[in-house]
């Protein structure tokens, strides 16, 4: 990895830990494009950790929240969108080590390369020093967007946004019904009504699944309770 000391001096700074060990931060930034000694195993052991960390968060944040609201907020947190994300701002691409056909295909800017090498770089942390300083590290990375809820309900389907809309008045839950389906096999298009009794809403959508026309119908009806 041909960086220089300032770029390694950044690149800690920005992540908030300083190694004590720098092979392990050039292990943790060498993707397998280079050969056998990659971030591939220290990915493995990073993704748990960062499951822990942000688990654990989310339980001390939201002390009410029921455990499918919980694993919701974790898979947005934890996905690979939000970790590269967060690989961006802190400028890992840029301290990459990729083999010569990553390099020109721009693997520095993929979201998968980046989400792996922050894992990755969670682990070497985690070896470099222990668990509570590791922790407390990667909890830094994600303390903003713990508590970002314009960014979770933008990535929520509308039959979740809908069914918590419901469960957080006391409602009871919608009722999806298959009116009908047309067309070939090839080419079928399923009619699909969402049913809000409590609130007297009906309302009908259609799209090539019946798991669309459900989303599609549901969004419809958060539309009018909204």
């Amino acid at each position: 990895m041909n960086l220089n000391t300032a770029q390694l001096r950044a690149l800690q700074h920005a992540l908030g830990y300083e190694f004590a060990d720098p092979s392990l931060l050039s292990l943790a930034l060498s993707h397998r494009s280079v050969g056998s000694n990659n971030n591939e195993r220290l990915e493995f052991l990073g993704d748990s950790l960062v499951n822990h960390v942000v688990a654990e968060a989310l339980y001390k944040q939201y002390p009410t929240a029921p455990e499918g609201e919980m694993s919701r907020r974790r898979a947005h947190l934890v996905k690979g969108e939000t970790l590269a994300a967060i690989a961006r701002e802190k400028a890992v691409g840029d301290c990459l080590a990729l083999g010569q056909g990553e390099r020109k295909s721009g693997g520095h800017r993929r979201k998968s390369i980046l989400a792996d090498a922050l894992e990755a770089l969670a682990a070497a942390i985690l070896l470099d020093s222990d668990f509570e300083t590791a922790k407390a590290v990667v909890y830094e990375w994600f303390r903003e967007r713990l508590t970002d809820e314009a960014s979770f309900a933008a990535n929520k389907d509308a039959k979740t946004s809908l069914q918590e809309w419901l469960q957080a008045r006391g409602l009871a839950l919608p009722e999806y019904h298959l009116v009908a389906t047309r067309g070939e096999d090839h080419q079928k298009v399923f009619v699909v009504e969402c049913h809000v009794p409590s609130k007297g809403l009906k309302e009908t959508a259609s799209a090539s699944s019946r798991r669309r026309a459900e989303q599609a119908s549901a969004q419809q009806v958060l539309g009018r309770l909204r």
